[in-house]
């Protein structure tokens, strides 16, 4: 009696290990969880920079304060020194009549023959991102009081537009990034339900030697969660080594305008994917050992 549950249990644990021999099939199932969740990780990706490029939009961060016409000098200096030391203001530059002109006539030949009274002079106001919309707009309107500005222009209608375009995109990123988890979800099933189809023998030989049902599924679970946090982790690899060379060949004068450097996926959503890869591959394992072999 001893001798055969003796061989029982090097049955049970020889047909173990012979179902982690078969490293080619392994390498597949990795391979194909792999190419699921980079399809995943790029959509993420793209909602993350979009994201950022939104709030970075979201407000003009800069003013023109146009002047009125025979604004003393003693007047502008005075505004501008105030400008610079308000809270959020990080600079303050005074463009003449003339230097507006010119900027002008550079880009548009065909306004050259504009008189220079057309080209009012103004103070260019940039803000840091410490300053929110109510307070710009408190200032702006401060500073249409004063008798030297003729008028502020904060670009909120433009920031506004261009924030709802973005909030836009976002949105279809999002709604792509759950339709590729979709077919995340479908590709860990496919795989994981294949190989345990081609090992359905195995099962079968392990309950014929008396193994329990928990015996049997455990290995059988442990492997899917490996196979799947393995594909996770290997996607969010590929994607940032991708990610690398494209940003290093990034012109940083695009940078410059858009205002933002793009960046990668942040660590919580990484790893995020990674506990995903291995929860979705336990849990297709656990439901295609009770389909498949009834387990």
């Amino acid at each position: 009696m001893g001798n055969n549950a003796s061989l029982g249990h090097k049955g049970l644990f020889g047909t173990w290990r012979a179902g982690r021999s078969d490293w080619r099939l392994q390498i597949l199932s990795v391979f194909s969880l792999s190419v699921a969740f980079v399809c995943l990780a790029a959509a993420l990706l793209v909602v993350t920079n979009v994201e950022a490029l939104r709030d970075r939009w979201s407000r003009a961060g800069r003013a023109t304060v146009y002047l009125k016409d025979g604004a003393k000098e003693a007047d502008v200096g005075a505004l501008k020194q105030a400008l610079q030391q308000t809270g959020g203001v990080s600079r303050v530059r005074h463009v003449t009549a003339e230097e507006a002109r010119r900027e002008v006539v550079a880009n548009d030949e065909a306004l050259a023959a504009l008189p220079i009274e057309a080209f009012p002079g103004s103070l260019e106001v940039a803000f840091n991102d410490s300053i929110t919309d109510d307070e710009l707009k408190t200032i702006a309107l401060k500073l249409r009081a004063l008798p030297a500005v003729e008028t502020v222009e904060t670009y909120e209608r433009w920031t506004e537009r261009l924030s709802s375009l973005l909030g836009g995109g976002v949105t279809a990123a999002a709604c792509l990034a759950l339709i590729v988890l979709a077919a995340v979800i479908s590709v860990v099933g496919s795989t994981m339900r294949l190989l345990l189809q081609r090992r359905k023998i195995e099962v079968e030989v392990l309950r014929l030697v008396g193994a329990t049902n928990g015996f049997v599924r455990r290995p059988f679970v442990f492997e899917g969660a490996t196979q799947g946090a393995l594909g996770a982790l290997f996607a969010v690899l590929l994607v940032g080594l991708l990610f690398l060379i494209v940003r290093d060949r990034l012109d940083q004068q695009l940078a410059n305008l858009l205002g933002i450097t793009p960046s990668f996926l942040p660590w919580p959503i990484a790893l995020g994917m990674v506990a995903m890869g291995g929860v979705l591959g336990a849990m297709t394992a656990f439901f295609s050992l009770r389909k498949i072999a009834n387990v």
